[in-house]
């Protein structure tokens, strides 16, 4: 049985952009292929489908670069849009 996303955005008109986000930082243009990007820099074998045997470790390296590299490169943006009003 697949498994859903149980991550809720709450702006749901933020979809769009934040897909564009994790792309960017994957350095892909599909953001469905940003895990795979992901994973193979960290040498995690993760493939399309079922991932059953990946360990709790493998599956937090895939997700917490994807998704500290978004962090970062939104906090970036920020700073960067802070600093043209000043």
């Amino acid at each position: 049985m697949a498994r859903r996303n149980r991550n809720k955005i709450l702006v749901p008109e933020a979809r769009q952009g934040l897909d564009q986000l994790k792309a960017k930082v994957a350095g892909t243009t599909d953001p469905e292929q940003a895990k795979f990007e992901i994973a193979q820099e960290v040498g995690v074998p993760l493939k399309e489908g079922y991932n059953g045997k990946l360990t709790s470790e493998e599956a937090g390296k895939v997700g917490g670069r994807l998704g500290g590299s978004m962090v970062k490169e939104l906090v970036r943006m920020a700073q960067e849009n802070l600093n043209k009003r000043q």
